[in-house]
């Protein structure tokens, strides 16, 4: 058997003619690294040995012996409670009611003597392998507990580069604007994002990364760190879009995409020009007048096909309008009964909604998908974000 964790098998016995003994009977396997002794005389010695070998796993003990006997080593062991330590107790056969006790105190074997040798190295192989695998089942654990660690931090970093402080811009009047991302997973793939291009116009995003996971997260931190550069140079949304899907798709691996509605409102006409790159169509909800899904550009998604060039298109809105963009994680949440929470619904809770204000309305829409789901596990990032126009 390969001890590929290196545990060490701890022999207590005040037999002074045992250590000898059980050298040459495992020679061979001593030699290979396959067994690791360490010896000790008493309970006392023994966990005095431990401290000094942490890593011995396999306790070979006697039961009689002077100082401190193996049925109170093994109570003090038991303090320990260390799962991987196992302990074998040795006894003569006569003496089973010592063995009995042993058992009943957490012993993991036990054996009679004198010592049957072939029978020590079964149980030896037997015990041995139980602890690697649970020193295994332990690494794996706290290999998980890091990860997870790491994945809570990742997820402060990623909601830390998302826009948080709302009002974002508490001096400006002409405006209203409110966003949230829920993500599915410990981190996620949807980003949403607005920036001053100057005092005149502002210029608001959002996207969808395809995929799950730390992948969809690095890439969503990419795309939304070009599109905000991007766009702060002033270029109308197309040529933004443009230029970042060659930036995409000259870095981009494992096919990796992202869809991306960004829009330009210029505050003192109320014109929105857009680009749609395969993203859901947002709504705008007008003053008078409902609701009305923004006309598709007809273009692609970021990422995959380089030199597309994307197409600026406008609309206009009026005082007392705005915008809403999102993810597929809204429409596409799901009940307990398999179905979709879709556009109907979504079209039906905002059409009612245009005299609210940027959060509640976001904050309404999140409510009608969780009170929808009704417990449903969430299978996709829910990504929002509403603009409000004042003039």
């Amino acid at each position: 058997m390969d001890n590929a964790l290196n545990v060490k098998i701890m022999v207590v016995d005040d037999e002074v003619d045992l250590e000898p003994l059980i050298r040459q009977r495992f020679r061979r396997q001593i030699r290979s690294g396959e067994y690791n002794f360490v010896f000790a005389h008493n309970g006392l010695d023994a966990l005095s040995k431990l401290i000094e070998n942490p890593e011995i796993g396999v306790i070979l003990s006697d039961i009689n012996m002077p100082e401190m006997d193996g049925l109170t080593l093994l109570l003090k062991l038991k303090e320990l409670k260390n799962p991987s330590l196992k302990t074998v107790v040795v006894s003569a056969y006569g003496d089973m009611e010592n063995i009995r006790t042993a058992m009943n105190r957490g012993a993991f074997d036990f054996l009679t003597k004198p010592i049957n040798f072939e029978d020590l190295e079964i149980t030896i192989n037997k015990t041995l392998e139980e602890i690697i695998l649970q020193r295994k089942a332990l690494l794996e654990h706290d290999q998980l507990v890091s990860i997870q660690r790491d994945l809570n931090v990742a997820r402060e970093i990623q909601q830390g580069i998302l826009p948080q402080t709302f009002p974002p811009f508490p001096n400006r009047t002409d405006f209203d604007i409110f966003a949230t991302m829920v993500a599915a997973k410990e981190v996620g793939g949807d980003f949403y994002d607005f920036f001053m291009i100057d005092n005149d116009r502002l210029g608001f995003v959002i996207g969808d990364v395809s995929g799950k996971g730390i992948p969809a997260a690095i890439f969503m931190a990419v795309s939304r760190t070009l599109i905000r550069a991007t766009g702060l140079k002033g270029m109308p949304p197309g040529e933004c879009l443009t230029y970042v899907n060659n930036l995409l798709c000259n870095e981009s691996i494992s096919c990796m995409f992202v869809t991306v509605f960004y829009a330009i409102i210029h505050l003192k006409t109320a014109e929105i020009t857009y680009a749609n790159a395969g993203h859901n169509p947002p709504y705008i909800l007008r003053k008078d007048a409902g609701i009305e899904a923004i006309p598709s550009t007809g273009d692609i998604i970021l990422g995959v096909f380089e030199d597309h060039a994307f197409t600026t298109s406008s609309i206009q809105l009026n005082p007392g309008e705005g915008v809403l963009l999102f993810t597929d994680g809204v429409t596409e949440a799901f009940d307990n009964q398999a179905q979709a929470y879709g556009e109907p619904r979504l079209e039906n809770l905002i059409g009612e909604m245009g005299s609210a204000s940027a959060e509640q309305i976001v904050n309404q829409v999140v409510e009608d998908v969780n009170n929808f789901a009704h417990g449903v596990a969430q299978s996709d990032d829910i990504t929002l974000l509403y603009m409000k126009y004042f003039g």
